[in-house]
C-alpha cells in the first residue's frame, strides 16, 4: 500500500501548492539528487521507489532502491555515514527529487570512501573520453568498513 495518490494530469495542479504526488517512471523508481545540506556540494544521484520515500519521509533518514541488489537501503547502516534529510525538494513535474542532507560518521557519502560519488572528471584525451580522479582523499577505507 502507498501514501503518494496518482499525479494529476492537470499541470497547474501539479505545479501548484497542495498534494504531494510523486511521478514514479515505468520500474516503480523516482531519481533523488543528493546534496549537502550546508554547501550544497553534490553528493549523489540515486532512485527511491515509493516504499523507500515513505520511510524517508517518516524518519527523515534517506532510504534509496537499489537497482543492482532490487532491495531498499537506508544509506550509512553499514558505513555509519547516515544521511539525516533536512530538506526535500520536488521538481515542477514532481519527477525528480533533491535531498539536502547532513551525512554523519565520516561525512562520506561514497562507497569508495570519498565525500562525494562525483570525484572524477570527463576529457578527451587524444580524441577519446578518459576519466581523472579529481578528489583522491578518502575519509574512510572500504576494505575496513564493508570488507569486500
Amino acid at each position: 500500500m502507498t501514501i503518494f495518490k496518482q499525479p494529476s494530469t492537470d499541470k497547474s495542479e501539479l505545479e501548484a501548492d497542495g498534494e504531494f504526488t510523486p511521478r514514479f517512471d515505468s520500474n516503480g523508481l523516482i531519481t533523488a539528487i543528493v546534496t549537502d545540506a550546508h554547501d550544497g556540494v553534490l553528493l549523489m544521484v540515486a532512485h527511491m521507489n515509493a516504499e523507500a520515500l515513505s520511510l524517508t519521509l517518516e524518519t527523515r533518514t534517506a532510504h534509496y532502491f537499489s537497482r543492482s541488489r532490487s532491495k531498499i537501503w537506508k544509506k550509512g547502516e553499514t558505513s555509519g555515514n547516515l544521511q539525516t534529510v533536512v530538506e526535500i525538494r520536488t521538481d515542477c513535474d514532481q519527477d525528480a527529487l533533491l535531498l539536502k542532507v547532513e551525512v554523519g560518521g565520516h561525512a562520506a557519502t561514497c562507497h569508495t570512501g570519498r565525500r562525494s560519488c562525483f570525484y572524477r572528471t570527463v576529457e578527451i584525451e587524444n580524441g577519446k573520453p578518459v576519466v581523472r580522479i579529481v578528489d583522491d582523499h578518502k575519509h574512510f577505507d572500504p576494505q575496513d568498513v564493508y570488507g569486500h
